[in-house]
């Protein structure tokens, strides 16, 4: 299970992914339908301490 403790450690969390999908939708050339399942992976990848060009990587699969 995530948990974050503040309000802003959520918010700083969900940055991350944001600037993370940016990136990958960039790659994709496109609008990305299952952003909340990219956001998912991407977030739960990086509580598990996943190195972030990992991480990304495995957002987009």
């Amino acid at each position: 299970m995530i948990t974050y403790g503040t309000a802003e450690e959520l918010a700083a969390a969900l940055r991350r992914a944001a600037e993370a999908h940016g990136v990958h939708e960039k790659a994709l050339g496109h609008f990305d339908e299952g952003w909340p399942d990219w956001y998912a992976r991407f977030m739960m990848d990086e509580s598990r301490s996943i190195p972030s060009h990992e991480r990304a990587r495995r957002g987009g699969d």
